[in-house]
């Protein structure tokens, strides 16, 4: 039995300022309107024989992954395993494992990062059947990428003696990261890949490589597991297990290449070449769109005037560019990017300033998700906070109370069902509320579309923990 495991856990801090950590890289939309996370599911689900996955994710990604599942049509069965913080991709494989060995009788796992891009998927699975194969003989396989170029942001794979069909090899040494002349050396020399990060292999035999390579991890994520399996919510919108915040701290952040790949004895490598492509960069992402006569690409509304190769994405307003070669030039509603290409993967160091003086823009949008659609902060400033609300059809915020702020909502669009202190009431288009401080309130959508109002909010502390939940229809325990 085939489970591919999809792993959505990094918050792709090249891609800034529309990746973020609460909108992270999967979820970015490519030119055909699709996210990444969409594709990898979707290629998951078209190999033969899948009928669950595995998903492991942050808890606070949940639903908008389960909205983007639901959004392909898929009838599968799905598992979460929702992580408070990220601990890299060891823990995660070994929880996986944990989970598949106790459900079904030594299933095979297919490791997918959820943010790359694979551009020929006959292909892509008649590699996944070769991993297969040697999977089922006891190897722990990787799947390295023919490389088209001495790239400086991967890893590399340096390939061994001949196994199996399809060129498949033992894995000689895992490499990490080279400088430019090593990885000038590693292509020309022909027997090096690049490292896709994508793994095969039997439940079993990846514990047991732990047990051995990596016993630190393997007693641990035990421990975790035995607090959290107990805890496991069946629904809806999917079966659900919440890991232990505490336990999972104790658990060493390693990648599994580190932990247990680079150190365990049958290592086999699938050489592949199916269209892979992680976007790891804006250089990388700008490519997949059609570039004009001057080698200019654009998303959104542009005026490039005696500019060439540039790419230029706009989100809300028209960006003009004179004169300029070579650029990237990203503007979304609160945030403003101009790179070079050749600098983009020097993005991340943005993010980390900003985390590091406490800026919301490293974190989140102005449009924030949560399970019953989204809020957009319009304006702000001392003692006052103005949102623009939707709310989905049937959806419910949850029914709540804020210490320090008040709010007054006006309906816009849709039907509002309220309940405000002691009250239940419907509000329509052009009517409002007022929710003083202290009141216990809820906002509900009973219509078949989009409910829209604009909350007011005044009070001396408006920030999102000013929140006392009483009840919710999606079992959060956080926002």
């Amino acid at each position: 039995m085939l489970i591919p495991v999809i792993i959505s856990g990094g918050s792709g801090t090249r891609l800034w300022p529309v990746s973020r950590e609460a909108f992270p890289k999967p979820f970015i939309r490519l030119p055909d309107g699709n996210t990444l996370l969409h594709k990898t599911l979707r290629r998951a689900a078209g190999l033969d024989g899948v009928k669950q996955v595995i998903t492991v994710t942050n808890r606070e990604h949940f639903f908008i992954t389960c909205d983007e599942y639901q959004s392909t049509g898929l009838q599968l069965e799905h598992a979460f395993l929702l992580e408070p913080s990220a601990r890299n991709t060891a823990p995660a494989v070994a929880f996986s494992a944990l989970y598949a060995a106790e459900n079904y009788p030594d299933p095979t796992l297919l490791i997918l990062p959820a943010d790359n891009l694979i551009e020929q998927e006959a292909r892509f699975a008649a590699a996944v059947r070769e991993a297969q194969t040697l999977a089922g003989r006891g190897y722990l396989v990787t799947f390295g990428i023919k490389p088209g170029a001495p790239e400086t942001g991967f890893g590399y794979i340096e390939c061994g003696d001949p196994i199996g069909n399809a060129g498949t090899r033992k894995v000689a040494r895992f490499i990490e990261k080279p400088a430019l002349a090593a990885a000038r050396q590693f292509v020309a020399g022909g027997r090096y890949l690049w490292n896709s990060g994508m793994f095969c292999f039997k439940a079993s035999a990846v514990l047991a490589a732990f047990r051995k390579f990596a016993p630190e991890i393997h007693d641990r994520a035990h421990v975790c597991w035995e607090r959290s399996r107990s805890a496991a919510i069946s629904g809806p919108p999917a079966y659900r297990i919440n890991l232990d915040q505490d336990s999972l701290k104790a658990i060493p952040e390693l990648s599994l290449d580190y932990a247990v790949m680079e150190k365990a004895d049958r290592i086999a490598v699938v050489p592949c070449d199916f269209g892979w492509n992680d976007i790891g960069s804006w250089d990388a992402l700008s490519k997949l769109f059609p570039a004009d006569t001057q080698g200019n690409r654009v998303q959104g509304e542009a005026l490039l005037e005696g500019s060439r190769d540039c790419y230029v994405q706009s989100a809300a307003r028209i960006v003009a560019a004179v004169g300029v070669e070579g650029l990237i030039v990203v503007d979304t509603p609160d945030a403003l990017l101009i790179t070079r290409r050749d600098q983009t993967q020097q993005v991340k160091k943005v993010t980390q300033q900003l985390k590091l003086f406490g800026h919301d823009s490293y974190l989140q949008h102005r449009t924030v998700n949560r399970p019953w659609g989204t809020y957009t902060v319009v304006e702000e400033g001392p003692g006052f906070k103005i949102k623009r609300v939707v709310v989905k059809p049937g959806r419910a915020l949850s029914l709540q109370m804020h210490r320090h702020r008040s709010e007054h909502w006006v309906v816009v669009s849709g039907v509002a069902q309220v309940i405000n202190g002691e009250r239940e009431l419907r509000v329509e288009v052009n009517e409002s509320t007022f929710i003083p401080a202290g009141n216990k309130h809820r906002l509900s959508n009973p219509g078949t579309g989009d409910l829209v109002i604009v909350e007011v909010q005044t009070g001396a502390r408006l920030d999102e923990d000013d929140i006392v939940r009483f009840d919710d229809h999606y079992g959060r325990s956080w926002r």
